[in-house]
């Protein structure tokens, strides 16, 4: 495959854009794979804006927990839309090759979104950690402003922590290869390529991960210790399952989003024997998430259910209009 060249200032060859390849090992039947990935993606678009759109008009869901779950629904589409389009590209029109800057872009647009799903299962956390916990004050304390509050500290937080990760890329030369195995612009990807030392790219990307994600994690876990034991006080047994539940679904959904970023890791620094799982799971982890996120909600939460019916039959009385 050619290699589009052009000359520095310093006289050193830099590539002009990335060749994105798709999996490793099954670039001749990858397509085949198009169609499980458009359900998800339009599963996940689909199920969003149905969340945002039965958040917006059932007054019952006009509670800071739900307006976490609106924040979570943005995020979610737009890290599925960061990743998917291009994909589909690779795989329906063979267009593999991708500038630098719209590497660089996507790159930072991936982070950003999975530090602020990260975030923002935190701030839940808090939620309901004040619910079980100081049942009497959560009106006082979670109010509309603390969620505006805690969605833009996340948004301040994320945007700028992770400037440095394209930047750093951005700086290194890139003067031979430019094939990539992977269906996205992955940092250490990306940066692997490079003809200069990437230490620095390594280390910031091991900073970012424990201080902002791996911070979330525990302060998250640290929460639900803190409402598991609250929850065990309670004398009534009937209490102690509405607590529960409340907080049934969230756990799940941090369960499965903390526990795919480990597997994700940990495949990725054994995945040279079979490089297609690392790969696999990294795609599965930024569509799968926000697929699974609203349906997980809608079904294991009575009150957004009973919104998400009202809005459906109130499109089955328009339509029939």
């Amino acid at each position: 495959m050619d290699t589009t060249l052009s000359i520095t200032n310093s006289s050193r060859f830099q590539v002009s854009e990335f060749i994105l390849l798709g999996f490793p090992g099954i670039h001749e039947w990858q397509h085949w794979l198009s169609p499980p990935l458009v359900l998800l993606y339009l599963l996940a678009v689909g199920a969003n804006v149905l969340i945002l759109i039965t958040i917006h008009h059932e007054p019952a869901l006009h509670q800071p927990m739900y307006q976490f779950l609106r924040v979570l629904a943005i995020v979610d589409i737009g890290l599925a839309t960061t990743i998917m389009p291009k994909i589909l590209a690779i795989f329906w029109l063979d267009a593999k090759s991708i500038s630098l800057p719209e590497c660089f872009t996507q790159i930072y647009a991936i982070h950003v979104f999975i530090c602020m799903e990260s975030g923002i299962f935190l701030c839940m956390a808090v939620d309901r950690y004040v619910a079980i916990c100081y049942p009497l004050q959560y009106p006082s304390i979670v109010t509309d402003m603390f969620v505006v509050k805690a969605t833009l500290s996340m948004v301040l937080r994320n945007g700028l922590l992770t400037i440095p990760v394209p930047v750093l890329a951005a700086q290194r030369h890139y003067c031979s290869r430019n094939e990539i195995e992977h269906c996205l612009c992955s940092n250490l990807g990306v940066t692997s390529l490079a003809c200069d030392d990437i230490t620095v790219n390594k280390f910031y990307q091991l900073a970012l991960a424990w201080v902002v994600v791996g911070s979330d994690m525990c302060l998250v876990f640290a929460s639900y210790v803190l409402i598991l034991l609250s929850v065990l006080r309670l004398n009534s047994a009937e209490a102690t399952s509405k607590a529960l539940s409340t907080c049934s679904s969230h756990l799940i959904l941090i369960l499965f989003f903390y526990t795919a970023i480990v597997v994700v890791s940990a495949t990725h620094l054994a995945g040279r024997r079979v490089p297609l799982i690392p790969v696999l799971l990294n795609v599965l982890h930024n569509v799968m998430p926000p697929a699974l996120n609203p349906m997980v909600y809608a079904l294991r939460t009575q009150e957004l259910r009973v919104g998400l019916q009202k809005v459906l039959r109130l499109g089955i009385d328009a339509s029939r209009k």
